[in-house]
């Protein structure tokens, strides 16, 4: 079985506070599987007040990026939530404009101003263009320095070519993959070197993102296992995820929606049931930009 490179017995892993399944990633740096992603918030406020939303649910990973503009966000809520800065995982991903040896080294001590902090868990190279070799070797030192704990790649599914340069650059071989991962585009080949490499893959559009226009949460499949769980098809989803052994991030600003999707740890998806997740896959991706279009977007941003 494909499980985002990660196998486990889930009664055996060690979980939060709130249920939520801890991975040991290759450096043995352990992190919760489930956290919410911070795409898209409306505004640096609005996603302070999700994040602390999220907090309060039992959430403990947070995933930002400079190119959101919400990583202030992020960061008060982390004071202002009186928890322990130690039991909340922290991501952030940087930008190819901040790519390049000593550029780098710059852009994360930016980063940790910009959040309040001393130390980022996990930290991405956000697009897979620019001097992404350079930013990963500062991104080494940063890990050397205290300043970050884990490193990953995300959009790395590209090509061969990106996929197989950071792998030969690498002297800390990344430690997760963030890759647009659901029932529709489950990414078995991408799961398959991730996990040759012990690398855990963590999803990003779990649910399809806005522009899927709701299509899995009317799959009639979907729907079925839903109410035979008395669940949402938002709950069942991010399920199939957990139990498949991905990490998984769903964004959301509204409340009850942060608050719903982490209600998934009461219940379990029989064999049968992921058999059926499963056989709903068509590589069927919902964000089909082309490496070009990004290096447009890239470039443009003013970041």
């Amino acid at each position: 079985m494909l499980c985002g490179g990660v196998c486990a017995t889930y009664a055996q892993e060690k979980t939060t506070t709130a249920g939520v399944p801890m991975v040991k990633l290759n450096n043995g740096v352990e992190m919760p599987r489930f956290g919410i992603g911070t795409f898209l918030q409306p505004s640096d406020e609005v996603c302070e007040q999700s994040c602390l939303t999220a907090l309060k649910a039992g959430y403990r990973h947070i995933d930002t990026a400079h190119a959101y503009q919400d990583e202030a966000g992020v960061g008060r809520a982390v004071k202002e939530s009186g928890i322990p800065r130690e039991e909340i995982w922290i991501t952030s991903k940087l930008w190819p404009t901040e790519y390049g040896e000593g550029k780098t080294l710059k852009a994360i001590d930016e980063m940790l101003k910009r959040m309040q902090l001393d130390y980022i868990d996990l930290l991405y190279v956000h697009q897979p263009v620019g001097d992404f070799v350079g930013a990963w070797k500062d991104m080494e030192k940063a890990v050397k320095m205290g300043k970050v704990r884990a490193l990953g790649i995300s959009n790395f599914d590209a090509n061969e070519e990106v996929w197989n340069t950071i792998m030969k650059a690498a002297t800390i071989k990344p430690q997760v993959l963030q890759i647009e991962c659901h029932p529709y585009a489950q990414r078995l080949e991408m799961r398959k070197k991730a996990a040759k490499e012990g690398i855990q893959v963590e999803c990003w559009f779990p649910l399809g993102g806005a522009m899927s226009g709701g299509a899995l949460f009317k799959d009639p499949v979907i729907k079925k296992i839903a109410e035979a769980h008395g669940k949402t098809p938002a709950q069942v989803i991010l399920r199939w995820h957990i139990q498949e052994g991905f990490s998984v991030i769903p964004g959301a600003s509204n409340p009850d929606y942060i608050k719903e999707n982490i209600q998934i740890f009461d219940f379990a998806l029989t064999d049968e049931e992921m058999q059926q997740m499963r056989s709903l896959n068509k590589e069927k991706r919902f964000f089909n930009a082309t490496l070009e279009d990004v290096e447009k977007m890239v470039w443009g941003a003013r970041l």
